[in-house]
């Protein structure tokens, strides 16, 4: 059975792989989500990649249920800006969806660890 800091550091091992790959090759990505791969858009992108390793690098140094609430509250804000972003820039409408959706669905897997009770 995987502990639960385990568990946190696995995931936390996926969320450094997404966050290179938005830093590291942010146009194929761009692409994949439905957004055009234009200078403003890759550099924030790889903004957003260094957000989620600096996030990745900080699970997995400390796996703790104050860590992962953090986070969830990084991701909630993050998918609330990726909305809000929708609503007021149409041509980026798509892409700031589905990056709301991968913001949530992080809080989602965090809120699924916290609410883990073997800590």
């Amino acid at each position: 059975m995987i502990s639960s800091a385990g568990s946190v550091r696995a995931v936390a091992a996926v969320r450094a792989g997404w966050g290179a790959a938005l830093l590291l090759r942010p146009g194929p990505v761009l692409r994949a989500a439905g957004g055009a791969d234009e200078e403003r858009t890759v550099l924030v992108a790889r903004v957003l990649g260094v957000r989620e390793l600096a996030q990745a690098g900080v699970l997995l140094a400390r796996p703790t249920p104050g860590v992962v609430r953090a986070g969830i509250g990084v991701d909630v804000l993050h998918a609330a800006s990726a909305v809000a972003l929708a609503v007021l820039d149409t041509s980026h409408r798509r892409v700031a969806l589905r990056n709301a959706a991968t913001a949530t669905g992080w809080a989602l897997l965090g809120v699924a660890r916290s609410a883990s009770r073997s800590w």
